[in-house]
């Protein structure tokens, strides 16, 4: 169950919604397969401006996904190119909706979870 929490600037965001969406789904499609479509689920927060940073001056080129994932995608022998593909494809859904001058300071981060570790609704998933 590929979960994404997307923070981009907010001047970037509104109007832009469902193409980015649909940018990400795709982005996670084309490396899971299509048995994952309905069960990605994407939360976008717009980061108002002067609340990104780097080097400690506020800036408006910069995005991040965290996207939590299964712990054994880790073990799988395709792990290099499956984290890698995924880290690319999600960059450039932002990049590609939201424009080419945030990939620079645009970061995927995965982040696993075991499956012990991950409920919805209460329970631990399946």
């Amino acid at each position: 169950m590929p979960h994404l929490t997307v923070h981009v600037p907010e001047n970037r965001l509104p109007g832009a919604e469902p193409e980015l969406i649909t940018a990400l789904t795709e982005a996670i499609v084309t490396v899971y397969g299509e048995w994952a479509r309905d069960l990605v689920g994407i939360r976008l927060a717009a980061v108002p401006a002067g609340r990104f940073a780097q080097g400690g001056k506020p800036v408006d080129t910069t995005a991040s996904v965290v996207l939590g994932v299964r712990a054994g995608l880790f073990d799988r022998p395709d792990a290099t190119d499956l984290t890698t593909r995924l880290g690319a494809g999600l960059t450039d859904a932002i990049t590609g909706v939201l424009g080419e001058d945030l990939r620079p300071g645009t970061t995927v981060e995965l982040v696993p979870s075991p499956p012990e570790r991950t409920f919805v609704g209460g329970t631990p998933a399946a």
